[in-house]
């Protein structure tokens, strides 16, 4: 995110703000947009000279030289319009850039509460479609409004020096158009901010059904996942309409007055050429400057729904913006880590808006080098405790404390370098084999790829594929059978290879043989490291040096597999059943 920009001014603040960096463009768009309003308005002026003194004068040789000029002008114009359609959509398209680039770096600073109360579906909503929209203000709002104040203005004036009585028609008929526009501005608001909430929801419902399609099939879901989009459909269908009606209340209202402009000229017109203090030329010069600024207030009436979308759109943007990023400490400071023991403190968590603890006065000492398993019944809060040690939560009390240092005065990045995570929930990205690998060190080399896919034991896999480390996962990994896809995680933390280790259920999905296969591989991978491992299957963790139970977000037992089996307690009582 842009530390420079200041996301506590205001909204319009904020939005010119991007404007800066391609204030070249946007001056070349005004610019041009200036000459061609200035085409559109020396026209009529033309045409009334020609009307008054060269055709009356029988000048045909000047007035043919004049129409060939103006013919000139308006190719002119026509190239003004083809800079204004493409370096001014350039300009709009930077600073969508640099939207997106902000909205995303901010996103990926945000704690991880943040995605919990907020479905996928909705960010990449705000992410794309409201965006689009800031873009479409960006671009149309201040060309549109400059074009219209330039041509409205000067033909005011213009027809003022021609007739001022005729003049002042239209300017007492502006007024009340510009008051109907403003009476109408504040619900095309409301109403186009509830259609891009009602959108996010719908595209929210979209990605939930599309990623879980292969489960809705399986139970044969399908009419109940279709119901849920319904109902969101018919929500978006209902605010759409509310918009819609309000944004006709405003374009009819707004063409009534367009419309008796023409009418109003005529009749006051006439009056004035029956009273011999206007000739007909004059009344036609009064026609051409009606239709000359006529045009741009229609584009007014156009861009009025564009720039509600898109004030909808910056408020939604702002809203996120103003958000605080995790707790950090500024770059360079922080203390680092050098020693890879880790102490918890009686330490309690609860998550967001959750009243009961989930982790409840927990205290335990792990020494450098030494392998920590955690067991118990789901929901325990196994997870949660090493969600703790990486700071993707910060505990509600107490400390934990890495190399003697409490962790929240370590940079979480200094700290997540430092940490390996293989957890339970796989998540591969869609790409090639080789690159979700790289994931766990950008920048490796391909053999550190290949030796890392040894050690997870997913080289053969690989290479019986068609595409060897190129092959495709596909969406979230699809392509590749459970195992596989964790084996691929496993080789990430392999090339990571990183001092501290957290196994959240690394091995839940191989089969018997696999995971007596790979665990040779993580003992030797936690030989000299700190591990923590969350296992199930008690029969892998037999070798820990300790083995803790969870359970009620308390520690019940604590031991080694001997001495938990001689207890006979709940320790026992699970590896029996497992």
């Amino acid at each position: 995110m842009d530390k420079g920009k200041d996301f506590s001014r205001s909204t319009m603040s904020i939005f010119l703000s991007y404007f800066k960096p391609h204030m070249g463009l946007f001056v070349l768009d005004l610019s041009c947009a200036l000459i061609a309003s200035a085409v559109d308005l020396i026209f009529p002026l033309v045409a009334r000279h020609a009307m008054y003194s060269m055709l009356p004068g029988k000048e045909y040789e000047t007035f043919f030289h004049v129409m060939l000029i103006v013919a000139i002008a308006f190719l002119l114009k026509a190239v003004m319009h083809y800079i204004i359609t493409y370096w001014g959509h350039m300009f709009g398209v930077r600073v969508e850039a640099d939207l997106r680039d902000d909205l995303f770096s901010h996103m990926q600073s945000l704690d991880f509460a943040f995605f919990n109360r907020n479905r996928t579906g909705q960010l990449l909503s705000r992410m794309t479609g409201d965006l689009f929209e800031i873009t479409e203000m960006a671009h149309h709002g201040p060309e549109d409004l400059f074009i219209a104040s330039v041509t409205i203005i000067g033909a005011i004036i213009i027809m003022f020096t021609i007739q001022w009585k005729l003049a002042l028609v239209i300017l007492i008929l502006l007024p009340i158009a510009l008051i109907v526009v403003m009476l109408n501005r504040r619900r095309m608001i409301r109403t186009s901010r509830g259609v891009k909430e009602k959108l996010a929801e719908i595209n929210g419902e979209v990605e939930s059904g599309l990623s879980g399609i292969r489960t809705s099939k399986a139970f044969a879901n399908e009419e109940t996942d279709y119901a849920k989009f319904a109902v969101a459909n018919e929500e978006f269908k209902t605010s759409k309409c509310e918009n819609y009606k309000a944004f006709g209340m405003f374009a009819s209202s707004l063409e009534f007055f367009m419309s008796i402009m023409p009418v109003a000229i005529m009749a006051f017109g006439g009056w004035i050429i029956m009273r011999d203090e206007m000739n007909y030329a004059d009344l036609i010069t009064f026609y051409l400057y009606i239709s000359t600024f006529i045009t741009p207030i229609r584009k007014l009436a156009g861009f009025m729904e564009t720039f509600m979308n898109g004030w909808a759109g910056l408020t939604r943007f702002v809203e996120i913006m103003r958000l605080e990023p995790e707790e950090d400490l500024p770059p360079g400071e922080g203390k680092p880590v050098t020693a890879y023991n880790i102490d918890i403190d009686d330490v309690s968590f609860a998550y967001e808006d959750d009243s009961i603890d989930v982790i409840n006065g927990v205290t335990l000492h792990i020494e450098e080098g030494e392998t920590v398993a955690i067991v118990g019944p789901s929901g325990g809060g196994k997870t949660t405790l090493c969600q703790l040690i990486p700071r993707f939560y910060d505990v509600d009390e107490g400390s934990i404390k890495i190399g003697g240092t409490d962790i929240r005065e370590i940079r979480r990045s200094t700290l997540r370098k430092n940490i390996g995570i293989v957890q339970q929930d796989v998540f591969l990205f869609a790409d090639t084999i080789a690159e979700n690998i790289r994931y766990g060190r950008p920048g490796a080399t391909d053999e550190e790829v290949v030796e890392a896919a040894k050690k997870a034991e997913i080289y053969d896999d690989i290479m019986a594929m068609p595409d060897g480390f190129g092959s495709y996962t596909g969406e979230r990994g699809v392509l590749l059978s459970g195992g596989q896809k964790q084996r691929v995680s496993i080789a990430r933390i392999f090339l990571k290879n990183p001092p501290v280790l957290i196994l959240d259920e690394a091995t839940s999905a191989l089969d018997t043989v696999t995971e007596a296969r790979i665990q040779g591989a993580f003992d030797k991978l936690a030989e000299g490291r700190t591990t923590i491992v969350i296992a199930h299957r008690l029969s892998t963790i037999r070798n820990a040096d300790r083995i803790i139970l969870i359970d009620e977000g308390e520690i019940k037992e604590e031991g080694t597999h001997e001495e938990l089996m001689k207890m006979g307690g709940q320790y026992a009582s699970l590896y029996e059943v497992k």
